[in-house]
């Protein structure tokens, strides 16, 4: 693991080596069984025969090369080399991607990664061309994608994988089911690949934002090593003036025995993040009464809307405590050079406190939680919840199961399966601020979890020359099962207390299976056609919902759909690729999206049993060109989604009703341009840089006419990033880097006129940057800082202030 400044030197004629990739076939999807009987084993068979035979005949692919390093296994110097980081860019780990993938994809390496500030596994992403990772603090288990139109409250329009194993919670569509990036180790991670769009038949629906593939390695001889961190930050805001702090360790061992490779590794982080959400109420015009309680301690400011507001103290999430700790087990058996099987077992279990506090004093100096209370003069009504404070814990683990072939042309085939169970989900609330023990709820959600299969064979011509026969053949099979079940009691005792009366209980299931075929026919030298298909078949049944002594279920859903693709690809010459793609995609209803509402009478209420799937159509069209040490690229796209799945209020009927709905119709358009360059200007200067502007409108809303024709939520008009890193020995790396985001609306209507504020959403510059230095052979250290100037900036939430981290690693 310890890799520290290693570099993989790209040729410039890594065009050429692109396309030339010998690599078969794409690890990633999903797993297991089913409530229908799903496509048997028994039919991927016939290609694994075929796939023996080619064995045979030739050779496997090849193993990755050692990457150049200043100091090789044995501590040897060696000469510094850099990587490029782009859709055409070599690495230190071989690609897992189709190598006929038909979209713009950016690459991250740990050969860079390792200069930034990097905690947890989504940190990779934090200088990827028009991305944004919602991670509002350390430890933050709610940190989704957003990329191009898809906002950060859109999760289930990002896939993520893991060696193939998906980590993506598409058991909801918003900010609390993103994706599980705990079951990943940070150091472990080879590469990072981020795939635009929905141009691919091998990949679902839910690939219309973008598909994030993380590759973690595996060691070529016994290695052991161990990582500490410890970070800080300073907070300042409503009267909160403190600093947080975390650690985060991590240990592994692994070694290669024959022709079985393994690695165990366990990691524990702990921290506390800054103050997320304040309690706040409309400045009243009201004057109080006599029996209201007289308070000071209120601050005002003016909210996203701009009306005068009152902030009361920190309450919901407020100041979160979190205590994370992993477990992580892969094999990998190579039974011949070219047949080779896994075996992945994920271990992540959380506690949390999230503790709030009341900013009201009375005469005497004691806190007020709630009642009527005259502040300044006038009144306010505080609700008892207002400072309820919560905790909680989960347990989760993810199996994964893969047996594939690895040759080098002709067929190979693949079956991948995976299941993640969440066996144990509680959360305990307060029905009150008032500290002590007192009542509360508890909520279970045991026993929700997914499981996918995949099945996969494809064909590569055994040499890259065009014609009738250049044929790069895909064929698949996928399955997946969503299952949601959650239970809430009332508690006497909301700390520690069991539960003595059911309040609510809801729950669902969502099943797909599709088939896709995709054909990479490169019919003239330069010329390059790839067009597939996927179908779908979606179905959502066992949907409940209670309340007390009443139960009621919903009705059973079904859908199928057909989605086309097409690319056609020109190389201009063997520096400079053009691309114009198209593809649609469906994205279906997630089960939190499809069994919402609540129950009156004995009727279910403010749910929606006919919404449809979103029906995306994107286009893109992309210029890559690698010149001298760099590569530079130019996308423009456009996504036209149709029946758009969000949670808006229907301004249309009487009284309003606020759940999940489809908008009839959202258009994004905009344009990329990005550029990674090695040796810029001077040896061991290592530049990535990307500029986007994305322009998101609502283009139809029948269900709330006033939001036509102005911006869709949370999308930043521009983005901006850039990192260099100087290699300035062998010993020693510095990095600067930033990140820009624009102007965004957190309302459908554009109503947020003042958006540098708490609930608002900021336009923001953040500065980063770390020293690396190795003292010796097989140690490192490192201190780093994000959000150098201490920018206080908000999506919503405020986010972390200026961050301090330093750190440790020895190997062995």
């Amino acid at each position: 693991m310890l890799k520290l400044l290693k570099r993989a030197r790209q040729p410039s004629g890594c065009r050429a080596a692109l396309r030339s990739r010998a690599f078969m076939f794409h690890p990633f999807h999903r797993c297991t069984f089913q409530r229908h009987a799903c496509l048997p084993l028994s039919l991927l068979a016939p290609a694994f025969v075929l796939a023996a035979p080619a064995a045979a005949g030739s050779e496997s692919t090849p193993e990755s090369t050692p990457e150049t390093t200043p100091y090789n296994r044995d501590g040897d110097a060696v000469q510094l080399a850099p990587v490029v980081v782009t859709s055409t860019a070599g690495s230190s780990a071989r690609s897992p991607l189709d190598p006929d993938l038909p979209a713009t994809t950016a690459t991250i390496t740990a050969d860079q990664s390792q200069y930034w500030n990097v905690v947890t596994p989504e940190d990779v992403l934090k200088y990827v061309p028009n991305m944004a990772v919602r991670k509002r603090f350390i430890g933050d288990v709610n940190s989704p994608i957003a990329v191009r139109g898809t906002s950060n409250s859109q999760t289930a329009r990002g896939l993520v994988y893991a060696d193939g194993l998906l980590l993506s919670n598409f058991l909801g569509n918003t900010f609390t089911f993103a994706p599980r990036w705990s079951m990943v180790f940070a150091d472990d991670i080879e590469r990072t690949d981020v795939i635009y769009g929905p141009y691919s038949a091998l990949y679902p629906g839910n690939s219309i934002g973008a598909t994030v593939a993380i590759t973690t390695r595996m060691p070529e001889k016994f290695e052991a090593d161990a990582h500490v961190q410890a970070f800080s930050q300073h907070f300042d805001l409503f009267g909160v003036n403190r600093s947080f702090n975390g650690t985060n360790s991590s240990a592994t061992l692994g070694d290669k025995n024959g022709n079985l490779s393994w690695l165990i590794g366990v990691d524990h982080l702990e921290n506390t993040g800054q103050p997320l959400q304040f309690a706040t109420l409309a400045a009243s015009a009201t004057p109080a009464k006599a029996p209201d309680r007289p308070v000071t301690g209120a601050y005002f400011y003016n909210d996203q809307n701009n009306n005068r507001t009152a902030v009361l103290g920190m309450t919901s999430e407020g100041i979160e405590r979190t205590f994370q700790d992993q477990f992580k087990l892969k094999l990998v058996y190579d039974f011949t050079p070219a047949l080779q099987a896994g075996f992945t077992l994920g271990y992540w279990h959380q506690k949390y406190n999230s503790d709030t506090q009341s900013f009201l004093r009375d005469a005497a100096g004691n806190p007020v939680y709630s009642g009527l209370v005259s502040i300044g003069g006038d009144e306010y009504n505080v609700p008892a919840a207002t400072f309820a404070p919560s905790q909680g814990a989960s347990e989760n683990f993810l199996y994964g199961l893969s047996l594939k072939t690895r040759n080098a042309s002709g067929w190979n085939a693949e079956v991948l399966a995976s299941y993640f169970d969440i066996t144990q989900s509680i959360a305990r609330s307060a029905n009150s601020g008032v500290p002590g023990n007192g009542a509360g709820t508890i909520a279970f959600g045991d026993g929700t979890g997914w499981k996918t299969l995949d099945l996969r064979t494809t064909w590569t011509p055994a040499t890259p020359t065009a014609g009738l026969s250049a044929h790069g053949l895909s064929f698949g099979y996928h399955y997946d099962n969503y299952f949601l079940d959650n239970e809430t009691y009332n508690t006497p005792a909301w700390r520690d207390g069991g539960g003595t009366s059911f309040a609510n209980a809801f729950g669902g299931r969502t099943e797909t299976q599709a088939v896709y075929a995709q054909d990479a026919w490169r019919f003239l030298p330069r010329w390059k056609f790839t067009y597939g298909a996927r179908y779908e078949n979606w179905n959502a049944y066992d949907g409940t919902r209670a309340v007390g002594a009443t139960s009621l279920n919903y009705a059973e859903v079904s859908q199928s759909h057909w989605s086309p693709k097409a690319s056609l690809s020109f190389d201009v010459t063997q520096d400079l690729l053009l691309r114009a793609s198209i593809g649609r995609a469906y994205r279906f209803p997630s089960v939190g999206e499809l069994f919402q509402g609540q129950i009156t009478g004995l009727s279910i209420v403010n749910n929606n049993p006919n919404l449809k799937p979103e029906d995306d159509l994107s286009n893109e069209l992309t210029a890559e060109w690698q010149h001298g040490n760099g590569v530079y690229r130019f996308t423009l796209f456009q996504d036209d989604v149709k029946n758009t799945l969000f949670s808006q209020t229907n301004t249309t009927v009487i009284p309003n009703i606020t759940n999940f709905q489809n908008i009839d119709k959202v258009r994004s358009r905009g344009m990329e341009t990005s550029y990674e360059g090695q040796d810029v200007l001077i040896r061991g200067l290592d530049l990535t840089a990307g500029l986007a502007y994305t322009q998101s409108k609502i283009v139809a809303n029948s269900g709330n006419p006033a939001s036509v024709g102005k911006y869709f939520y949370r999308i930043p008009l521009w983005r901006a990033n850039v990192a260099a890193t100087w290699r300035a020995t062998s010993q020693s790396a510095v990095t600067v880097a930033a990140r820009y985001s624009g102007r965004e609306y957190n309302t459908l209507t554009n109503t947020d006129t003042n958006p540098n504020t708490y609930g608002g959403t900021s336009t923001y510059t953040v500065v980063d940057a770390k020293f690396t230095f190795r003292p010796s052979k097989r140690t490192e250290l490192g201190i780093g800082v994000d959000n150098l100037f201490d920018h206080r900036y908000y999506v919503f939430h405020p986010y972390a202030g200026r961050t301090v981290y330093v750190e440790g690693r020895i190997g062995i």
